[in-house]
C-alpha cells in the first residue's frame, strides 16, 4: 500500500470537518452538516462571466458561463454532484463547476436532482436525464452547442454521469461527446477488496457507503441493476469517451478501476490515479494542492473529447 500524501493527512485533520459520522445522522442532519462544513476546505469561488439559476420542471439547476466562453455555441458540461445520493447540492460542488467553466471556456450546468431516501432510485437518474434533455432543447437560450455536451460528476455524481452516458449511447437521452468520472460509484454490491482495505480512517468509510446505499437502494434486488451499478452493464461498447479519476486510498478505488478497465477495453477511456489521495480530494483545494492537478487534467481530457476547444 502506498503512503498517504501529506496533503491528504492534512485534509483528514482539517478543523471544522463534520464530527458526527454520517451513518449516525438522519438524512436531514447529514445534509445540514455537509452544508455547514464544505466551504471551509475549498478555495474561494472563482469569478465567472455569468451565473444563472433556472428550473427544469421541479428541478433547480445552476449555470456558470466561463470567462472565455462564447455567448453562443459554447461547449457545455452537465456536472452531477456527489453526496451518496442523499446529501449535497450544486452549491457544494460550485468550486469545481466554476473552475472548469473558466478552464475550458465553457458553460457548466449542475442539476439539483432529488435525493434519497425521500426520492430513492431511480429518481436521481430521471432528473439528470431530464436536465440533459432540457440543455439540448434550450441550447440557443443557454448559448451552448448541443452537439458539444459532455457529462461528468464525482462519487454518486460519477455514477449518475456514467448512467446518463449509457442512456445517451442507447438513444434514450441526447448524445454526449464525453464523460468525466471522478472516483465514481460503479458497484452497489460493495464487495470489492478496497471496502476492506480502506474501511476506516480515510474519510469516506465503508459504513457510510452502506448508509448511503441503503437509503438510495432500499430494495436489495435493485442494487445489481446496471442503472445503479454500471459496472454490471452487459456492454459498454459505443459509449462516449471517458476520463476517469481515482484516489488510491478510497473505498471506491477498486470498482472505479474496474470500470475504467472495462471502458478502455470495450470503448475508449483514459484514467489517472492519485495513489496517495483520499475520496473527495478534488473538492478540497484549500488543503490538497493535488486537486488543482486533477482539475487541470480534466480540462485537458475535455479538449481531447472536443477538439474544437482552443484553450
Amino acid at each position: 500500500m502506498t503512503q498517504l500524501d501529506e496533503s491528504a493527512k492534512r485534509a483528514l485533520a482539517w478543523p471544522g470537518d463534520p464530527e458526527t459520522a454520517v451513518e449516525s445522522c438522519t438524512p436531514a442532519q447529514a445534509r445540514q452538516q455537509y452544508l455547514d462544513s464544505f466551504a471551509g476546505i475549498q478555495w474561494p469561488l472563482e469569478e465567472v462571466a455569468e451565473m444563472l439559476e433556472r428550473r427544469v420542471g421541479a428541478i433547480r439547476v445552476k449555470i456558470w458561463r466561463g470567462q472565455a466562453a462564447p455567448r453562443q455555441g459554447a461547449p457545455a458540461l452537465l456536472y452531477l454532484h456527489g453526496g451518496g445520493f442523499v446529501i449535497g447540492a450544486p452549491e457544494t460542488h460550485e468550486d469545481i463547476c466554476r473552475t472548469l467553466a473558466n478552464m475550458a471556456g465553457a458553460v457548466v450546468v449542475s442539476s439539483d436532482y432529488r435525493l434519497a431516501p425521500e426520492h430513492p432510485f431511480p429518481a436521481a437518474i430521471d432528473d439528470c436525464a431530464a436536465t440533459l434533455v432540457w440543455m439540448t432543447e434550450q441550447a440557443d437560450a443557454l448559448g451552448i452547442d448541443p452537439s458539444r455536451i459532455i457529462v461528468g460528476g464525482d462519487s454518486a455524481g460519477g455514477n449518475l454521469a456514467a448512467v446518463v452516458a449509457l442512456l445517451a449511447r442507447d438513444g434514450q437521452v441526447p448524445a454526449v461527446i464525453g464523460q468525466v468520472l471522478i472516483y465514481p460509484v460503479t458497484d452497489q454490491l460493495q464487495a470489492a477488496d478496497s471496502y476492506s482495505r480502506y474501511a476506516e480512517g480515510f474519510g469516506l468509510t465503508a459504513a457510510a457507503m452502506k448508509w448511503f446505499r441503503d437509503h438510495y437502494l432500499p430494495e436489495a434486488a435493485s442494487r445489481s441493476d446496471w442503472r445503479a451499478s454500471p459496472l454490471s452493464a452487459m456492454s459498454l461498447a459505443g459509449v462516449a469517451p471517458a476520463f476517469v479519476i481515482l484516489a488510491g486510498h478510497d473505498v471506491l478505488v477498486d470498482e472505479g478501476a474496474g470500470y475504467a478497465e472495462r471502458l478502455s477495453r470495450e470503448a475508449q477511456a483514459t484514467s489517472r490515479t492519485w495513489p496517495g489521495q483520499i475520496h473527495g480530494f478534488v473538492s478540497k483545494r484549500r488543503a490538497i494542492p493535488e486537486a488543482q492537478e486533477a482539475l487541470e487534467a480534466i480540462a485537458m481530457a475535455w479538449r481531447t473529447m472536443d477538439p474544437a476547444l482552443t484553450r
